[in-house]
């Protein structure tokens, strides 16, 4: 993968880093402690005993009216309804939707945007990318997964670059006239907490200013990525190892010293990528296509999909704004059968998406 942007670099207009840590924000941990895909609620008053409540009333209220000043004044974003209220199925029959009626529920523009068309949702590599994301037997998960956080984002940072640098006269291709809000297509758009923990919408250039502030303070943490060699440890084989006694609570990445939360912020991590991800599909894919950039994008996100649901760094829920596009994927062949892309897709969904588009793209 790290041959796919040979010739990416001459299109850069400049070659700066990604922006340095910043506390002006709260990260997106907090975010989803605060948010859990809604508003964060309001404390609750303890509860009065019967004989004091009466008494207690007027405080009562005081005090909610008071949580209330403080809490989240945006409502919150309407939550995806499932697929089965979407469509009207009856959850207690047998009956399964069509591969219309799914495709139905996805809400999907009128005109169907470029890349759900077979013929451009090619790759500018060939291969099974599972291969890529599996993790060798000899490398401990923890060492594996950090491996793939920052893999993946040197790959989606060249993207990011390309709409978010500035040209020369002020300009880039994603600003906050074209982009108002961080969306992907109609039915979602995405939130950060400001300094008062509340959930805002807010263009998808600052958007991706925070999230390049985020990720590369991450990755640049060596209290979360370490990078001392002397801590660099190995997966065990069972054939060959005796076990340790038990010595109290296990995590991923602990035998390699990652902190404990370190598989919470690598999740939260491929979420926001993921985001960046469908975004740029949904708002930047016409760019990248004049650019002739398209394939290469492909193969990255493809390769993400894999990681993320192999490695499981993302949950089905999180990856709807792409579900057509794994769908399609999934019936190209681009996710092998066996894999979790694989069974997390729709196939027929994805046949029909083929057939809409004239059939298989050629060689």
């Amino acid at each position: 993968m790290s041959n796919l942007f040979s010739g990416i670099n001459a299109r850069f207009r400049g070659q700066r880093g990604p922006n340095s840590p910043g506390t002006g924000s709260p990260s997106p941990e907090q975010q989803a402690q605060a948010q859990g895909q809604g508003s964060p609620a309001a404390p609750q008053p303890p509860a009065n005993p019967p004989q004091q409540q009466q008494q207690q009333q007027q405080p009562t209220l005081a005090s909610q009216s008071s949580s209330s000043n403080l809490s989240v004044k945006l409502p919150p974003l309407p939550t995806s309804p499932s697929l089965a209220e979407t469509i009207g199925m009856d959850q207690s029959s047998s009956m399964v939707p069509s591969a219309e009626d799914v495709l139905a529920s996805y809400h999907l523009p009128a005109v169907k945007p470029l890349w759900l068309n077979a013929n451009y949702a090619k790759h500018i590599v060939k291969g099974n990318f599972l291969t890529l994301s599996a993790k060798p037997k000899t490398v401990e998960m923890g060492e594996w997964v950090a491996h793939q956080v920052v893999d993946h984002w040197r790959m989606l940072i060249t993207f990011i670059r390309l709409v978010h640098d500035k040209e020369e006269d002020g300009s880039s291709i994603c600003n906050s006239r074209r982009c108002s809000k961080m969306s992907a297509g109609g039915n979602h758009s995405f939130t950060w907490l400001n300094s008062r923990y509340q959930p805002v919408e807010i263009p998808a250039y600052e958007y991706l200013t925070l999230v390049q502030r985020y990720i590369s303070g991450k990755i640049d943490d060596g209290a979360i990525f370490p990078t001392d060699a002397a801590g660099v440890s190995f997966a065990d084989n069972p054939a060959f190892c005796t076990p340790l006694p038990d010595a109290g609570q296990d995590w991923v990445g602990k035998r390699s010293g990652f902190p404990q939360n370190f598989m919470e912020t690598c999740q939260t991590i491929f979420r926001q990528m993921f985001r960046v991800y469908a975004h740029m599909y949904w708002s930047h894919f016409d760019d990248m296509f004049s650019l002739n950039l398209e394939k290469s994008m492909n193969s990255c996100f493809s390769h993400f999909i894999l990681t993320a649901t192999t490695l499981n760094l993302l949950k089905k829920s999180d990856l709807e704004p792409m579900q057509p596009l794994i769908d399609l994927w999934a019936a190209l062949g681009t996710f092998p059968q066996g894999s979790k892309a694989f069974e997390i897709a729709n196939l027929q969904v994805g046949q029909l998406l083929v057939q809409k588009a004239g059939g298989p793209p050629a060689n």
